[in-house]
Formats: C-alpha cells, sequence, structure tokens
C-alpha cells in the first residue's frame, strides 16, 4: 500500500475492524516514513451481476439505478440517505445469497417492495405505483385500502 502523503511503500497496520455489515474490512494504517495515519478498505470483488429486464433484455447491476428508485419513492419523506443506504446494502446481500449470476428485474423490485413496506407506507405506495404498473386510479385505490386494513 502506498502511502497518500508521501508515497512510501510500507506501512503498519495499526487497527482492523469489519464495517459495511460484514461486506468490508476497514484497515487504519501508518506510514513507516513519515507516521501518517490512512484508512483503507477492502471488498470483496463481486462477480458481475445481470438483471434480466421484464422484456427479457439484460442488462449489468448498476448499484446507483437501484439507489435512485428508491430514493424517487422515498422523496420528501423522513427517511435519510444512510437508511436508503443500508436498503440497497440488504438487497444486495440477498441477492448474493442467490447465488446467480442472473436475476430478474421482478425479483429485485418484490426485495425493494418488502423493504419500503415496513419502513414508509408512501414510500412503498409510490414504489409500486411505478413496479406493478397501476394502470388506473382504482388499482392505487385498492392498494391503499389493502394497506389500511393490515394496519388496522
Amino acid at each position: 500500500m502506498r502511502c497518500p502523503y508521501c508515497s512510501h511503500e510500507e506501512d503498519k497496520v495499526v487497527d482492523s475492524r469489519t464495517s459495511k455489515e460484514g461486506r468490508a474490512v476497514r484497515r487504519r494504517r501508518e506510514c513507516l516514513n513519515c507516521t501518517k495515519r490512512f484508512t483503507t478498505y477492502e471488498y470483496v470483488e463481486n462477480v458481475s451481476l445481470t438483471i434480466i429486464k421484464n422484456d427479457q433484455r439484460r442488462e449489468p447491476y448498476e448499484r446507483e439505478k437501484l439507489m435512485s428508485g428508491i430514493t424517487s419513492a422515498c422523496k420528501k419523506r423522513p427517511i435519510g440517505p444512510k437508511k436508503i443506504e443500508s436498503i440497497v446494502d440488504k438487497i444486495e446481500n440477498e441477492i448474493e445469497k442467490l447465488s446467480k449470476s442472473e436475476v430478474p428485474s421482478s425479483e429485485i423490485g418484490k426485495m425493494v417492495m418488502t423493504e419500503l413496506y415496513s419502513l414508509d407506507e408512501v414510500a412503498y405506495v409510490r414504489f409500486a405505483s411505478v413496479y406493478r404498473k397501476f394502470k388506473d386510479i382504482s388499482e392505487f385505490i385498492s392498494e391503499v385500502k389493502e394497506i389500511e386494513s393490515k394496519g388496522a
């Protein structure tokens, strides 16, 4: 590891701990030349994941796209970016447990809906309206009534 301050190539690890829900190792290092400290993160390199769209097209998985969809559903709701990030991390962990190189987008959509349903009903309905492609207001009202009946 090259020191970001002096470019020296020797350092010692001062502290190591797991990070990002066990998906990374955070290492605190000290340069043996300038004695400045810096942090590195180690991640397991994931095998590329392909998403199978509803029309059977295939495209590479993009974390940012999943994050963007959830963020849109949570807009103007009391849900912070860290919570959204933890939802994405949780969904990625579930996908990894499937041990598949290709996953249907519908499966990911169901995972998102499960997470949003337990987090915020408004965000859930927003996401569901796009995911389930509500054709008219009656489908939307039906979904809201179903949520109300489960909560009552």
